[in-house]
């Protein structure tokens, strides 16, 4: 794949320490700051395009994939969850942490290299 687009978010679940919901919003923010019509530039569809999302939260094993390439129209989705991300306490430990999520989002398509 090679890359042409890096996008960046960052998401959270304030109460609730859902990771697949803080990662859903980390994705959402990444996504909908943009209008790019990469496939159309470069002369692919839109079902050609590559997408790496890579996921930083603390409990990584908690986010569930499938929820998170749904949220893609089209394109071939790739989710790798790492440990990342961050947990903040409740004062004197009172309920649940609030989760923040971070995301990168690498679009690129499968491209011929022009200098061989």
């Amino acid at each position: 794949m090679q890359t042409l687009l890096v996008e960046f978010g960052m998401g959270s679940s304030l109460r609730r320490a859902d990771y697949t919901e803080a990662a859903k919003r980390a994705v959402q923010d990444a996504l909908w700051h943009n209008s790019i019509n990469l496939a159309e530039l470069f002369g692919f569809g839109k079902s050609d395009m590559r997408i790496r999302l890579d996921v930083g939260v603390q409990r990584p094993e908690e986010v569930d994939p499938e929820v998170l390439k749904a949220l893609f129209p089209y394109g071939n989705v790739d989710v790798n969850v790492t440990r990342g991300g961050l947990d903040v306490g409740r004062p004197e430990g009172q309920g649940k942490p609030t989760v923040m999520a971070n995301v990168a989002l690498s679009v690129g398509f499968d491209m011929e290299r022009a200098d061989g």
